[in-house]
């Protein structure tokens, strides 16, 4: 088989639905439809609120907004290849354009775990210090914190498109998902992968890894903070500020350890598994924290349920 260097003319690379299931695409695209339509609705609606209601303009929102603007943007990096593949069954991409989205894939991912110890970080200040909350999360302090979010995934990111480019290639190269992945793409290739591979570890040490470690840190912190207060009305309340905030970490870190475990211990498992397992993993995160956070957080509900009730008179 040939095989075509990446900095060179470039390989081919087929992207992969549910195999075997082709003819049901149709069926198929629909929920994943509605998941990608209730999630772009349901982060949009999070930012105009918060945007419009003044009332929110406080660091929890702030930091609710930067969750919704990621979410955003991995719901919108992934859904052109979705339904390139289910709607078309057009299942090439370019190289270029796989490693583009990969990028961006990768990068959301990491803010969005970074976003989260944020918020985690504001509940601790908020339940600790609530006189001086307003005093030390200020506005300039949250926007370091989002740069600061921004600046490190993109530079974490950064070099696994050069190092991926300089490897080799079949001339055509089967992936295993609808989108495209450093995992899955770091498999297609013919020549050494280790400096790829160990740079692609320190990535998810360096981040997800660490943000994991600090997340239940805080959260070691927090339930010290709240056990030292003596009201249990005072604990209760404290206790549910959080309440969305460990949703939202769950609906994140669970499939994406699910996915870690299947792709390393499921080698037997069907393909469908795996594409389920990575849908799951980038779908339902920006579906499920709209939900949460409308659902639990009282000032979010009300002010969207006076927008509706304004609308209707």
């Amino acid at each position: 088989m040939s095989v075509f260097n990446g900095s060179a003319l470039y390989p081919r690379f087929l992207l992969t639905g549910f195999s075997g299931l082709e003819s049901k695409y149709g069926l198929i695209s629909l929920p994943v439809f509605l998941v990608y339509a209730t999630s772009i609705v349901g982060n949009i609606t999070i930012l105009f609120i918060i945007r419009t209601e003044s009332s929110l303009h406080q660091p929890m929102y702030y930091f609710l907004s930067m969750l919704a603007l990621t979410d955003l943007g991995l719901s919108t990096t992934t859904l052109p290849t979705m339904f390139s593949v289910f709607w078309f069954h057009a299942q090439e991409i370019p190289f270029n354009a796989c490693l583009v989205q990969m990028y961006f894939i990768h990068v959301f991912s990491i803010i969005e775990s970074a976003v989260l110890l944020a918020m985690a970080f504001d509940r601790f200040v908020a339940i600790r210090e609530p006189l001086r909350y307003a005093t030390i999360l200020t506005n300039n302090v949250i926007v370091r914190i989002g740069l600061a979010i921004a600046g490190r995934a993109l530079a974490l990111v950064f070099p696994t498109t050069f190092l991926l480019k300089r490897l080799q290639y079949h001339a055509v190269n089967i992936l295993s998902y609808p989108f495209c992945l450093h995992q899955d793409l770091i498999k297609t290739t013919v020549s050494s992968r280790r400096v790829s591979s160990i740079y692609g570890l320190m990535v998810v040490i360096c981040s997800m890894g660490l943000d994991s470690v600090l997340l239940l840190l805080s959260y070691l912190l927090i339930l010290g903070t709240v056990l030292s207060i003596a009201s249990k009305a005072e604990k209760a309340k404290a206790l549910n500020t959080c309440i969305s905030h460990i949703c939202a970490v769950l609906t994140f870190y669970t499939p994406m350890i699910g996915l870690s475990m299947i792709r390393h211990y499921g080698q037997n498992a069907s393909p469908i598994v795996h594409v389920l397992m990575a849908n799951v993993y980038l779908l339902v995160p920006p579906l499920m924290n709209p939900i949460v956070y409308s659902v639990k957080t009282k000032q979010i509900r009300d002010r969207i349920l006076k927008k509706f009730k304004k609308h209707e008179v």
